[in-house]
C-alpha cells in the first residue's frame, strides 16, 4: 500500500503543470498567414500562441459577426476553475497521505480518479459550448453574411478536437502541455488505486491460508 499511495500522492501534483501550461491550443492557418494564428486555453483565460494573434483573431471575427475573444473577467470558469483545480489537488495529496498512514483503502484513490474524470468531462461540456455559442451566435450586421450551399448561414464553430476547414482557413484543436500532464496525473492514480486494490486482495488471501 505504501506505493499506491506515494503514485497518490505524486500523481495529483501533476496537475499543478495547469498552473502553467496551456490546457487547450487552437491553431488557424491560411496562405495569407505564413505564421498560423493561434490561441492557447489556459484555466484562468485566453493567450495568443504569438504577441498579436488575439488581436488579429478579434480582427477577422468582426467581419463575420463574431464576438471578440473573452477577458480573463469575463468568464466564470476563469475565476473557478483553478479553484477547482487546487482543491482536487490538495485532496489527492491528502488521500494519498492517509494512505501511506493506512488510514483509508485503496477505494479512495479510486474515488478521485473518477471524480476528477467527471469534472473534467463536465469542463469539456462547458468547453464545447462555448464554442458552440461563439461560433453561431453572429452579428447579424455583421460585414459579411455568408451562407451554406443550402441557404442556411455559415457558422464558424472551431472543434472541439482534430482539423476543420473553415472557409479558406485551416483549423486544428488540440490537447496542449497541461492537459497531458493532467492525463499522466490521473493515470498516475488509477495505477495506484490497482496496486492498492491488489495489495488488499493479496493480503486478504493471506489472511484466509492462515
Amino acid at each position: 500500500m505504501k506505493n499506491a499511495s506515494i503514485l497518490m500522492i505524486v500523481g495529483p501534483l501533476f496537475l499543478l503543470g495547469l498552473y502553467i501550461f496551456p490546457l487547450w491550443n487552437i491553431m488557424l492557418g491560411a496562405p495569407q498567414y505564413p505564421e498560423p494564428l493561434g490561441m492557447n486555453i489556459h484555466i484562468n483565460g485566453i493567450r495568443g500562441v504569438s504577441e498579436f494573434d488575439v488581436q488579429n483573431i478579434d480582427g477577422l471575427n468582426h467581419y463575420i459577426g463574431m464576438r471578440t475573444l473573452p477577458k480573463d473577467e469575463e468568464m466564470w470558469e476563469f475565476t473557478y476553475f483553478p479553484m477547482i483545480v487546487g482543491g482536487m489537488i490538495a485532496l489527492g495529496v491528502f488521500i494519498g497521505l492517509l494512505g501511506f498512514l493506512n488510514k483509508v483503502s485503496y477505494k479512495w484513490f479510486l474515488g478521485w480518479f473518477v471524480l476528477m474524470s467527471i469534472l473534467g468531462v463536465l469542463g469539456m461540456y462547458d468547453f464545447n459550448a462555448w464554442m458552440v455559442d461563439y461560433g453561431t451566435n453572429l452579428d447579424p450586421n455583421a460585414i459579411m453574411k455568408l451562407e451554406k450551399p443550402d441557404g442556411t448561414p455559415m457558422t464558424y464553430k472551431p472543434p472541439l478536437f482534430g482539423h476543420a476547414k473553415m472557409l479558406n482557413f485551416d483549423v486544428t484543436s488540440l490537447p496542449a502541455p497541461g492537459a497531458w500532464m493532467m492525463f499522466v496525473g490521473m493515470s498516475m492514480t488509477l495505477v495506484a488505486a490497482y496496486l492498492g486494490w491488489k495489495n488488499f486482495k493479496s493480503s486478504t488471501i493471506q489472511g484466509e491460508l492462515e
